[in-house]
């Protein structure tokens, strides 16, 4: 039996969870512009998190600092919000939030153009999205993990772009980090691991406008950056497996 395998009771708790993260994506969104500090992002999604009864998965977690993480330009994942780090137009930027609600995690990222970027960089943030759009539709029972790398890389390749390997998505549910690990890129060692009714997990491809090789930071431990200075998007959502399908956990459910 896989890991992160949930009973239908748990989706209805999953689905909730999920809905609070697009709804807190939706209340941080009209902030996301140039003069903001990622520090006061972090602070905004404090806040919505406290007043609806939620609480950050990334607080504390190992040791991370703040609610969020935001990933600016250069940075792959894991930026550490802070008030020295003003966006500015030109920039993209990462958000990834992961709350708990109720015992459930939601885990998503967005990424947000900040006015006029470059062409490379809307061509970058537009192929990443399509990528993970694009994972998404292949999820069902049945279908080999391998398959959703594969998926993700016949469409990023076509626009030159590198594919990370040193972060890849994960089992969630109960626990915030689960197994399987879920590979953006294509490993035959996932041919034989099929998707079943009720697993949980992550897609979240990071890619680059250069070479894939990371560097962290070895100041702060977290950031990690492009090894060579290119700009890097991600596009994250938390999916479960249903009897006859994929249910997208992270959006928003129509509220009366």
């Amino acid at each position: 039996m896989l890991p992160s395998v949930y009973a239908p009771k748990d989706f209805k708790r999953l689905r909730a969870s999920g809905d609070l993260v697009a709804r807190c994506f939706d209340f941080i969104s009209p902030y996301v512009v140039a003069g903001i500090s990622t520090g006061e992002i972090d602070r905004l999604v404090a806040q919505f998190l406290k007043e609806n009864g939620a609480r950050s998965s990334d607080l504390g977690y190992m040791g991370y600092p703040k609610n969020v993480c935001t990933s600016v330009n250069e940075v792959v994942c894991h930026g550490i919000p802070s008030d020295d780090v003003i966006l500015k137009d030109g920039d993209i930027v990462n958000v990834d939030l992961t709350a708990e609600f109720h015992g459930f995690h939601g885990d998503a990222s967005r990424m947000f153009m900040i006015g006029n970027v470059s062409k490379q960089a809307r061509e970058l943030v537009q192929t990443c999205q399509d990528a993970l759009n694009a994972a998404i539709a292949v999820c069902a029972p049945g279908v080999p993990l391998s398959e959703i790398g594969k998926t993700i890389e016949a469409v990023v390749k076509p626009h030159g772009f590198s594919i990370v390997r040193d972060f890849v998505g994960h089992g969630i549910g109960k626990v915030m980090h689960d197994e399987p690990q879920i590979y953006h890129f294509y490993d035959k060692k996932y041919d034989n691991i099929k998707m079943v009714p009720g697993l949980v997990f992550t897609i979240e491809p990071m890619i680059n406008t250069g070479t894939y090789k990371c560097v962290i930071d070895e100041k702060d431990g977290w950031t990690t950056r492009t090894a060579d200075g290119g700009l890097s998007a991600q596009w994250e959502h938390t999916l479960g497996i249903t009897e006859d399908g994929v249910i997208i956990f992270t959006e928003k459910m129509l509220h009366d």
